[in-house]
Parts: structure tokens; sequence; C-alpha cells
């Protein structure tokens, strides 16, 4: 049983997104900017920066993308190799994998939700740089501690990606680009919010009473998403999605 590739992405892609709006990660936004980029809050916080501002947020921001992302791609690659080793060696076991990732992402969806909270998934592990290199190789380096070690809010997301990964790809560069695709849902809301951050600001003072609910949300997908996968139901869902959608067909 397989997944609709288009199907996948645009949950990976989604599943990115809303990471960015998790509880670890969105209240620290205004943060990471001002430490990646060098500028002070007051420069980053006009209404119209100049077009140095603007570069400098882009370049940092695009880079900081980079680096966590080299980091989730490599995980994919990873998980593309488990399982075309697997279906390679047992074929007719790939039922079994496809049902063992399933039940992974409805358990972490039961944890996102916090309608219960497994130990292993609890505990702050991020990794801090205190003095972080000069230029955009420091950047990229912070970026790839972010995707490290980041991983009390984002975790259960991008373990549930990796398990799907791991679960119906069957190829390294599948996996490689569900994973891409899961950084990039995370990375371009970070780059629009650095380059928009007067507006972010304003935006996160209205939304932050409503990060809870994000996240409560969050966990109700990913349990959708791990029955679906458990049953196999997700070529019924392809088909259907084709049917109310033909023009994308």
């Amino acid at each position: 049983m397989t997944l609709g590739p288009e199907i996948t992405f645009w949950i990976a892609f989604s599943a990115g997104f809303l990471s960015f709006f998790s509880p670890c990660v969105l209240p620290l936004i205004p943060s990471y900017i001002t430490y990646i980029t060098g500028l002070s809050f007051g420069q980053l916080q006009e209404a119209h920066p100049g077009a140095k501002v603007r570069l400098v947020v882009l370049a940092h921001s695009l880079t900081f993308v980079l680096g966590f992302s080299a980091v989730f791609v490599g995980m994919g690659a990873l998980a593309g190799v488990a399982s075309s080793t697997f279906q390679s060696v047992m074929k007719d076991g790939l039922v079994w994998l496809q049902r063992a990732g399933g039940l992974l992402i409805f358990l972490f969806g039961i944890h996102m939700s916090g309608l219960f909270h497994f130990g292993l998934l609890l505990g702050d592990k991020r990794i801090h740089i205190q003095n972080k290199p000069r230029g955009l190789a420091g950047t990229f380096l912070v970026g790839i501690a972010f995707a490290a070690g980041w991983t009390p809010c984002i975790g259960p997301i991008l373990g549930a990606i990796l398990a799907m990964a791991a679960g119906t790809s069957g190829s390294t560069a599948k996996s490689m680009l569900l994973l891409g695709s899961y950084a990039a849902g995370l990375g371009i809301p970070f780059i629009i919010s650095g380059l928009l951050f007067h507006s972010f600001l304003d935006f996160f003072k209205r939304f932050k009473s409503h990060i809870r609910k994000m996240e409560f949300f969050t966990g109700l997908l990913l349990m959708a998403v791990g029955i679906l996968l458990f049953f196999g139901l997700f070529n019924n869902l392809t088909t259907l999605l084709y049917q109310l959608l033909p023009a994308g067909a």
C-alpha cells in the first residue's frame, strides 16, 4: 500500500507549517531573528525598514532555514534507506511497517493534543550556542543546532513525518523530498516573519492566546493521519480528492 505522493508532500508541508505555531517555536521567533541577524530589536521593529536591513534579514533567514533543512533532509535520507532495505529484505512485511508507522503517528498525536503525555517526548533538549560565529556560516550552524536539539514541541510532529517516510516511501529520494517539504513548511513562515517583523509582532500579540488550541488541533490531525495510515485508507482518500478536484488529476 502506498500513499498518494501529492497528499504525503502536502501533509509534510502542513506539518512543518503547524510546527511553526507550536508553543516552543512561535514565541521565540523574535529572539531567533535578532540573534541570527545581529540587528537590534528597534531596527527590526520599524514599520518600513531600509533595504539594507531587509537584505540582512533575508540572507540570514534563508541561511538559517537551509541549516535546519539540511538536518531534516538528512534524517529523511536515513528513513528512506531504512525503508528501502526493509522492503527489499521483507516485502511481505511492508504492511506491518506501515501499520507500525500509523500507530506511532497516532501516539504522537495523543501527545501533541495533551490528552496524555509520554515521558520520552518530554523535557527540554534545546542546544544553545552561546557565542554565535560571525557571518552566514554562523547562522547556518545555528540552524543545524535548531534542528538537532529543539525536540520538545517539533519532535512529535517531526517524528510523525519520519515514521511516514520510513513506512510508506520505499525510496530514499522520496523520503528526502518528504522531509524537505516539512522543512519548507517550517521555513517559509520564518522567512516571512523576518521580512515583515513589525507585522509579525502585531500578529503574535493577537494569536498567542490561541497557541494551545493550535497544538490540540495539530494533535487531532496527527491522530487522524495515523488512523488512515494504519488501516491503509490513504489510497481511498487520494481517489476521493481526485473526484472532488478533477482539475488536479
